[in-house]
């Protein structure tokens, strides 16, 4: 179980520029998502395109579901993905030419998540940290779960602590190299506040 929270307009705003899409998932009824305020706000940002679907997690039934959007989705600079960490993943991992953002935060519940086979996963840590690292989670792409970076242990692109893991940071940078991002990873890196993953599941 989670729950899914808007992130403040203004970070939407703030990523949600140029010819973009939105993927709004309606899949998990039993987790909570802000479907009314969601629907409001896509009207206010007013996109090239509103792509509404089910488990957005699931990497087969998200082709399935997009096969007849394709060409708004094509033609977008941008999607912003409005649905729990893993469907922000998943739609990234489709669109790996396109800069996928996350409207979304994800507090964890007790209970199973959603229908996914978990070739993503999301630490449901209250503060998304997609739309700064390309789509790719840092926390759980990364063996150390560092926020600033990779550790300097990486040996031909294998973590070092799982030969068979790609490293996860050096998947980011090649991520927004590709989408001339690169500037993203002159910020400092936001210090994780670990009481959000327990504040808002109270």
């Amino acid at each position: 179980m989670l729950i899914t929270v808007l992130k403040s307009k203004e970070d939407i705003e703030c990523v949600a520029k140029g010819k973009t899409i939105c993927v709004t998932c309606e899949g998990c009824k039993e987790v909570h998502f802000p479907e009314v305020e969601a629907i409001e706000l896509v009207k206010e940002l007013n996109p090239t395109g509103n792509v509404i679907t089910e488990y957005v997690c699931n990497p087969d039934n998200l082709k399935v579901q997009l096969a007849k959007h394709m060409d708004k989705l094509n033609a977008a600079d941008t999607v912003l993905v409005f649905s729990c960490g893993v469907g922000v993943q998943t739609v990234s991992d489709n669109f790996r030419d396109k800069k996928v953002y996350a409207a979304c935060d994800t507090y964890p519940l007790p209970g199973g998540q959603g229908v996914t086979p978990l070739e993503f996963d999301c630490e449901q840590c209250g503060e998304c940290y997609l739309n700064g690292t390309g789509g790719i989670c840092p926390i759980t792409a990364c063996s150390k779960s560092l926020v600033n970076g990779q550790c300097g242990g990486c040996k031909d692109g294998k973590c070092e602590v799982d030969k068979e893991m790609d490293c996860g940071w050096e998947r980011i940078y090649k991520r927004l190299e590709k989408l001339g991002l690169l500037d993203e990873m002159r910020y400092p890196a936001k210090l994780r506040n670990f009481n959000l993953m327990y504040e808002e599941s109270k």
